[in-house]
């Protein structure tokens, strides 16, 4: 066990608890409609999103009508991905010229990420254009999480109301959930990507040739913008094949720390707001407590396997 690693996994830990405790109180306030700092900028146009969708902002759901509000939500967010895919060769933004992805892959693609599971059985460098990449993949990454927002804060107004008959409004929490929470982290924390060297532009792939003489295609595209969300919403799909492993969407050991903090920040938070929704800050904490010593047990078990490496290696 070497000492930086030690200090590696304490400086994360202690990062991502400081983050956390203010984030989920920040979000108590942004589900409980209390003063926050981006109030006066996000409130028009909040309530202009309401006016356009002709939406109430102020009646409340009971559970059925928020399931069933969810439902239809996301499934008309599945439908619209789905035939984004199978069109992309029509549309723009589309340097490539890639053709329409097929249909079960299409399919698949779009259930894992408007379920936020994301399971990437295709090489996106190879197979999605920007268009598809910008308006489909990164659209379901923001509102998928903020889907997943939205139940937690649907279960912790229950819980503390217990006999109410409502529980919100979904439409509310999922504006929110987007406004107030992932559109702001996912800029700051591009803008700090593209600082790192994350490459975002809208660019044609370079064809070059190496010290050695052979060709190859350099993949670039609107990268930064799509990571940013990629992970604060825990979402998987990569701009790139590699994911996360690739330069161009992890370039430094900083990029590496920021990605990984913000993979678990929200849900960390989440438990403060749990807290602080249901009127126990401590029942927040022990949920805290709990996971928190989850992972660290298995965090453990990785490392130990890790350090270990592959006997088959030696041989």
């Amino acid at each position: 066990m070497h000492t930086t690693d030690i200090f590696q996994i304490l400086l994360y830990l202690v990062l991502l608890i400081v983050l956390a405790l203010p984030l989920g109180r920040y979000m108590f306030k942004v589900f409980t409609r209390e003063h926050t700092l981006l109030d006066r900028v996000l409130g028009p146009l909040e309530r202009f999103i309401y006016r356009l969708a002709g939406l109430e902002a102020e009646k409340e759901m009971g559970w059925r009508e928020y399931a069933v509000a969810l439902l239809v939500f996301n499934f008309l967010g599945m439908t619209v991905l789905f035939l984004l895919q199978l069109a992309q060769g029509y549309l723009p933004f589309n340097p490539q010229q890639f053709g329409a992805v097929k249909p079960d892959l299409a399919f698949n693609t779009t259930a894992s990420f408007v379920t936020n599971t994301n399971w990437q059985a295709y090489g996106g460098e190879s197979t999605m254009s920007y268009f598809t990449q910008m308006a489909g993949l990164t659209v379901q990454n923001f509102l998928s999480a903020a889907t997943g927002i939205a139940v937690v804060i649907a279960l912790a107004r229950s819980l503390a109301r217990r006999t109410a008959g409502t529980i919100g409004n979904f439409w509310v929490d999922l504006t929110r959930s987007v406004l107030w929470i992932l559109l702001p982290i996912s800029l700051i924390g591009a803008l700090v990507l593209v600082s790192q060297g994350v490459i975002q532009n809208l660019k044609p792939y370079l064809d070059i040739q190496t010290l050695e003489g052979a060709r190859q295609t350099i993949s670039l595209g609107p990268v930064a913008s799509q990571e940013s969300i990629k992970l604060l919403g825990t979402n998987g799909g990569g701009f790139f094949n590699a994911n996360s492993a690739h330069p161009f969407e992890n370039p430094t050991p900083f990029t590496n720390l920021l990605e990984m903090l913000a993979i678990l920040v929200i849900p960390a938070g989440l438990t403060f707001t749990f807290g602080h929704m249901v009127g126990n800050v401590k029942q927040g904490r022990v949920i805290f407590a709990a996971m928190f010593m989850l992972f660290v047990i298995f965090l453990g078990v990785c490392y130990t396997s890790e350090v270990a490496g592959n006997p088959q290696s030696a041989l």
